[in-house]
């Protein structure tokens, strides 16, 4: 496939986030999908599997059912694109533990999608956890004196 091609198909994968449509990653990904935090087959966080990422895309939009990525920048060399995003939602639903805060939160992250044949078959996704917990009230935030 074009860059072209593969960059579109990146796009298509965000935009199942915003839309909720989840069988739509049934033409996206691979049947063998993963997308991989650590490239570590026993890490807990890696999504194998469509039916993991449909779950996962789920669990997003329960917690943040106004929930909408928008693309900032994409680049694409070979079978690879990379995909910058910022991400915007209120806190209106359980989401990693957490009760609904009614809080509009908006983060950022990279996704950086291999495609083959088609389909997106493996992906590195970074965005900022850390950050998002801290504004719910997950996490502590810590001053420095």
């Amino acid at each position: 496939m074009s860059a072209e091609q593969n960059t579109a198909l990146a796009r298509e994968a965000i935009g199942i986030w915003s839309t909720g449509e989840v069988d739509a990653a049934d033409e996206i990904y691979s049947s063998d999908y993963v997308n991989q935090q650590h490239h570590d087959p026993n890490d807990p966080r890696d999504l194998r599997g469509i039916e993991a990422m449909k779950q996962f895309v789920r669990e997003f939009r329960e917690g943040f059912p106004d929930f909408r990525d928008s693309i900032d920048l994409q680049l694409a060399e070979g079978d690879m694109v990379a995909t910058r995003f910022t991400s915007t939602g209120t806190h209106r639903g359980t989401f990693m533990g957490v009760e609904p805060t009614d809080r509009e939160l908006t983060w950022t992250g990279i996704t950086i999608d291999r495609i083959a044949d088609g389909r997106i078959v493996e992906s590195w996704a970074n965005w900022d956890m850390m950050g998002m917990m801290q504004r719910l009230g997950a996490l502590f935030q810590t001053s420095q004196e």
